[in-house]
């Protein structure tokens, strides 16, 4: 284990990887001290921070993932522990192949030294590898399309670091797997199979969980953006299914003036390009048959 920074500290207490029963010692942010600046929410609701004059640029989204630097099982710390002995042993027994894979698209890793960019995204790659064999419990197609999505993000902060690495195209490649795992996901909760209830800090970033609204919003920012755009009525089935998505918005719960403000005007915005792009006269999302 490497020296501690200013933005974070290793845990005195050793943790347990349930997968192949070694030890190592977690890594988490420092909080407090004006470490974080917060700036301007996307579109894609991330929100951004600002620099600080003493800790200089810090990128939270790094550390949420627990990554054992033995065997790269990783997963959120909810889940970390709770994994079960079946998939204990299958993640155990694909340990070569997980390392293959995340070398193939990395720079050499070190999860026992104060996390890199690097080590971020592939903490969130790994996850979405790992969720693959995690019970229906813990919402795994979810948080497979949220690990996606935060990996799109820390790969356009390494492109903006490294823009000749095409880290660009690796972003734009997660953005597609979040897409499919988002859309699935919905697909699930509405049949029963796999409850979005049970995913926890749903997000998709960490200052803020915009719940189930939040998971339709993006599901249909990520349909219309990194959907079908070669072929025309793949791109038009698409564009209908991400209307459709983000009208749920505002027909479902607590009546529309009482939800946040970033949900409703983003997915207003989206739901307005969407019947632009289809040539339709509806922009009103809340009456969207009209």
């Amino acid at each position: 284990m490497d020296g501690e920074s200013s933005i974070t500290f290793f845990q005195k207490n050793a943790t347990s990887c349930p997968v192949c029963d070694k030890e190592f010692f977690r890594e988490e942010m420092r909080t407090g001290r004006g470490r974080l600046i917060a700036g301007k929410l996307t579109h894609e609701l991330r929100r951004t921070y600002e620099p600080s004059q003493k800790y200089g640029a810090i990128h939270p989204l790094i550390y949420p993932v627990v990554v054992c630097p033995h065997c790269y099982y990783a997963a959120f710390a909810p889940d970390f522990a709770t994994i079960k002995p079946e998939a204990a042993e299958v993640l155990n027994e694909k340990y070569d192949e997980r390392r293959e894979q995340v070398e193939r698209i990395l720079p050499p890793l070190d999860f026992t030294s104060p996390r890199q960019l690097k080590e971020g995204l592939a903490s969130y790659y790994l996850a979405t590898l790992c969720y693959e064999h995690a019970h229906k419990d813990v919402s795994p197609t979810f948080k497979k399309g949220l690990c996606c999505l935060r990996a799109a993000w820390v790969a356009n902060d390494m492109h903006k670091k490294h823009p000749n690495d095409n880290y660009d195209y690796l972003a734009r490649v997660f953005y597609r797997k979040a897409r499919f795992f988002y859309a699935h996901a919905i697909e699930l909760e509405q049949t029963g199979k796999e409850k979005l209830s049970s995913g926890g800090h749903l997000g998709p970033d960490l200052d803020k969980n915009y719940g189930y609204d939040g998971v339709l919003y993006v599901t249909g920012m990520l349909e219309y953006r990194y959907g079908p755009s070669t072929d025309p009525e793949k791109r038009k089935v698409a564009l209908n299914r991400a209307k459709r998505t983000i009208a749920r918005i505002f027909g479902m719960g607590r009546a529309s003036k009482d939800k946040p403000a970033a949900i409703l005007d983003n997915a207003r915005d989206v739901y307005e390009q969407i019947a632009k792009e289809l040539g339709s006269t509806d922009t009103d999302p809340e009456n969207p048959d009209a």
